[in-house]
C-alpha cells in the first residue's frame, strides 16, 4: 500500500492509498483512530456519500462519541451558511478542543470541513476521507481550507492542515462518469507544472485511466500526491513556490463563478483553464505550440473539455473576465496573477501579462480560432 507523507516538522501526516477499507470497519479503525486523541468525534459528510459509506465508518468508531452534521451536496452550499450550521450542530453537541472531525465525501465536505476545525475553539484536528478523485489527489492535501462567497471562490477560508489522509481507490467506483473526468484534470495538472515524465505517462496510460483501471489509478493518484506534498513541504502557506499548484485556476475560478457554481464541475472549469493557460504561455513564455496541442489532446482523451462551449449561453466580454480575475484571491496588488509554461514540467508564476494579451486571447477563443 502506498503511503506518501506531507513533510511539516511537528505537524507532519500520512497520505494512506489503499482499496477495500472503507467497506472493512476494523481496516478503517487501524486508520483512523491512531489520530483521534480524545473520546468525541464529529463526521461532516452528504447524504449521497453517507448513505454508501456512514456506516462502516460508524462501525468501525463504535468506541467513540460521535456525531454527524449533514450538509447538502454541491459547490454552492459551500458557503458561510453551511459553515454557521456546522458550528451551531458542533457547539449544541458540546464538541470541544479535544474533538476530531471527520470529513466523509468530495473537495466541498473536505474543504468546508477543514474550515471549521480550523476555527472551531481556534482550531481541532481533523482527517480527511476524500471520495472523489479530485479530491484525493488535491483537495484533501495540503491544510487549504475555505467556503465560497458571491465575489469568489474559496475567498474565506485558512491553512488548517488535517492529521491524517485516508485514501480508499475502491470509493471512485461509485463516481459519475462527468465526475470522475474532472478529477482526471488535476492530475494532468502535476504532469504540467512538475513532471513532464509523469505526463508522458499519462498520455501513455490515458485509455487505462478512462476505464478506471485499478493499477494505474493508484500510480496516478500516489504520484499526484507526492508532488503536492512535496511542493506544500516547501511552501505551506502558498509565499512562493506553491502558486504553481494553482496553473489553470485563474481562468477556471473566473469560469465558475461567471456561470454559476455547479454549472460546471470545478475540474471541468479548471480543464478549460488550463488550455486557456497553455495557450497564454506560447504568447507570454514561449510555451511550444506541439505541448499546446499535447496537453488539449490528453484532456480530450480523458473526457474533459477543452473550450468554454456547450453548457452555457453566457455572453462574457474580456473586460468582464479581467474584472472577475482580478477579485481571485491569487491576484495581488489589483495585478492577476497567472501560472505559465516554458515547457512541460517548467512553470512559473507571473504577474505582467497585459490586458491586451487576455483580450486577444480570448478573442481567440469565442472566435473559435485556437492555434
Amino acid at each position: 500500500m502506498p503511503q506518501v507523507t506531507v513533510n511539516l516538522a511537528e505537524r507532519s501526516y500520512p497520505i494512506d492509498i489503499g482499496s477495500g477499507w472503507l467497506a472493512d470497519s476494523t481496516a478503517l479503525a487501524e486508520r483512523l483512530t491512531p489520530h483521534i486523541r480524545g473520546q468525541q468525534v464529529a463526521i461532516i459528510s452528504n447524504k449521497t456519500v453517507a448513505n454508501i459509506y456512514l456506516a462502516a465508518v460508524l462501525e468501525a468508531l463504535a468506541d467513540y462519541q460521535v456525531d454527524v452534521f449533514s450538509m447538502r451536496d454541491g459547490e454552492e452550499y459551500k458557503s458561510i451558511e453551511t459553515y454557521a450550521q456546522a458550528l451551531d450542530f458542533l457547539l449544541q453537541h458540546r464538541h470541544n478542543r479535544s474533538t476530531c472531525l471527520i470529513a466523509l465525501g468530495g473537495g466541498v465536505v473536505g474543504d468546508l470541513c477543514g474550515f471549521v476545525a480550523a476555527t472551531l475553539q481556534r482550531g481541532v484536528d481533523f482527517i480527511q476521507i476524500p471520495t472523489t478523485l479530485l479530491a484525493q489527489v488535491d483537495s484533501s492535501v495540503g491544510g487549504k481550507t475555505a467556503v465560497n462567497h458571491p465575489v469568489g471562490k474559496n475567498l474565506i477560508g485558512a491553512f488548517h492542515q488535517p492529521v491524517a489522509v485516508c485514501i480508499d481507490t475502491d470509493a471512485l467506483a461509485t463516481l459519475p462518469p462527468r465526475e470522475y473526468a474532472a478529477g482526471l484534470a488535476e492530475v494532468v495538472k502535476y504532469g504540467v507544472i512538475t513532471d513532464a515524465d509523469f505526463f508522458g505517462w499519462l498520455e501513455s496510460n490515458a485509455d487505462l485511466l478512462a476505464r478506471r483501471d485499478p493499477e494505474a489509478l493508484q500510480y496516478a493518484i500516489a504520484t499526484s500526491c507526492r508532488i503536492k506534498a512535496e511542493v506544500v513541504a516547501a511552501d505551506e502557506r502558498e509565499g512562493g513556490r506553491r502558486a504553481i499548484l494553482n496553473y489553470g485556476h485563474t481562468f477556471g475560478h473566473a469560469i465558475e463563478k461567471l456561470c454559476g457554481y455547479g454549472v460546471w464541475l470545478h475540474g471541468e472549469a479548471v480543464a478549460i483553464g488550463m488550455v486557456m493557460a497553455a495557450h497564454l504561455s506560447t504568447a507570454h513564455t514561449g510555451l511550444p505550440a506541439a505541448q499546446v496541442i499535447r496537453i488539449e489532446k490528453l484532456l480530450e482523451k480523458l473526457h474533459l473539455p477543452t473550450q468554454w462551449t456547450g453548457r452555457d449561453e453566457l455572453q462574457v466580454d474580456a473586460a468582464t473576465l479581467l474584472s472577475v480575475m482580478g477579485m481571485d484571491k491569487k491576484a495581488v496588488d489589483g495585478r492577476v496573477r497567472f501560472i505559465l509554461a516554458a515547457d512541460l514540467g517548467q512553470v512559473d508564476v507571473v504577474d505582467d501579462v497585459a490586458p491586451e494579451t487576455i483580450e486577444a486571447l480570448w478573442l481567440k477563443l469565442t472566435q473559435a480560432e485556437w492555434a
